[in-house]
């Protein structure tokens, strides 16, 4: 990999992270100006969020009316079919199922009906009791919403399709190199990698650091408790089953407004591999482990819709973090997405809390930092 040498001159933009949004970013504005630096703290792309997680193309049904993430995300999958579809990146259009096991669920599907309109989701369609047992045979429940644009990906080819492009429009991409300052110095930033081993000046930054971008907006000056773009670390862990269910399509429960995320729903690898997950757990530090205690909830939880599943086949897989602006019982957040002019830092652009749908909205989200790069894009 190339290095970024101890005064390494002036970039045009500095993109700090090289998860899913960063290499989108990466591509989209490399397609557009030169002399752009991705810095990243690990040994190669997408090591964190953009790696441990479900894999889901989002259809944009649940997001509040008005945030950028419904309309992000509706836009991002769009484009990310016919990326997938351009540049064969596996994936599939499988569809979802949002089910209902009872009266009151059955009124909520209503309710997540009429949201998705509201926010431009139109293809979704009821499903009775014998169309479910039709589609479905292991699934039990007494009314169902099909999503038909929700689908799986395969995240890593994608990542690896923005790294690839991204540098044969002649980006650089570093790893093993960890932003501990930047600076604003007489309209341009000075970046500080791995404590003084390396600095460089550019123009425009983008942070896209995922669970550390709010320590980044930090490094620069901004009060991130004051605005508040301090993150709130939310862990999801992950259960494989075998033997597994024959199932045709995402199986998701209905999701309680009083409960933390979308519950814990069945998810269909590329390889056709069943996993449960992911639950929802606040906590302080960065660690994956799974707790194998949590079999039991996980089995209560899936066996409402899923009868069939044995306790004894449900085993640890993996988990991953959230990187959340609100915190357990707070008010939802949406994505933070500014160039933080208003703020005192011109041509500083802040990506905080891109959890889901960032993978979905990753290609609009990148185009949207392209407009929002306006007058620092001159190559």
């Amino acid at each position: 990999m190339p290095a970024v040498k101890k005064g390494c001159g002036m970039f045009n933009v500095t993109i700090i992270g090289a998860g899913v949004i960063g290499l989108a970013v990466a591509e989209e504005l490399s397609s557009h100006v030169s002399n752009i630096l991705v810095v990243e703290k690990n040994h190669t792309i997408g090591q964190e969020t953009s790696s441990r997680h479900s894999g889901v193309i989002h259809a944009g049904i649940y997001y509040p009316v008005g945030f950028s993430k419904a309309r992000l995300c509706r836009e991002g999958n769009r484009l990310l079919y016919e990326f997938c579809r351009k540049r064969n990146i596996p994936h599939r259009r499988l569809g979802k199922l949002i089910v209902a096991t009872d009266d009151d669920e059955a009124d909520e599907l209503w309710k997540i009906s009429n949201q998705a309109a509201e926010n431009g989701v139109t293809d979704l369609s009821f499903l009775s009791q014998r169309q479910i047992r039709s589609c479905e045979p292991e699934v039990r429940a007494t009314a169902a919403l099909f999503s038909p644009s929700t689908g799986i990906i395969d995240s890593h080819s994608l990542m690896r399709s923005f790294y690839i492009n991204a540098e044969s429009n002649g980006a650089i991409v570093v790893f093993n190199s960890e932003v501990t300052q930047v600076r604003l110095e007489s309209g341009h930033y000075e970046v500080e990698i791995n404590n003084g081993e390396h600095r460089c000046q550019t123009r425009l930054v983008v942070n896209y650091a995922g669970l550390h971008s709010d320590k980044i907006a930090a490094l620069v000056g901004i009060n991130i408790d004051e605005v508040p773009y301090r993150l709130k670390y939310c862990k999801g862990t992950y259960f494989s089953v075998s033997p597994s269910p024959r199932l045709n399509h995402l199986v998701y429960p209905v999701a309680h407004a009083e409960k933390e995320g979308l519950g814990i729903h069945v998810t269909v690898d590329l390889g056709d591999r069943i996993r449960f997950g992911p639950d929802t757990e606040y906590v302080r530090r960065l660690e994956y482990t799974v707790d194998e205690r949590k079999r039991e909830q996980f089995y209560q939880s899936v066996g409402t819709y899923l009868p069939g599943i044995q306790r004894e086949s449900l085993h640890p897989e993996m988990s991953g973090i959230r990187p959340k602006l609100q915190g357990p019982g707070e008010q939802y957040r949406d994505f933070v997405i500014k160039e933080e002019r208003h703020l005192g830092y011109p041509g500083f652009i802040n990506l905080i809390g891109i959890e889901s749908p960032g993978l979905t909205a990753s290609i609009a989200i990148a185009r949207h930092v392209k407009s929002l790069a306006g007058k620092y894009l001159s190559a």
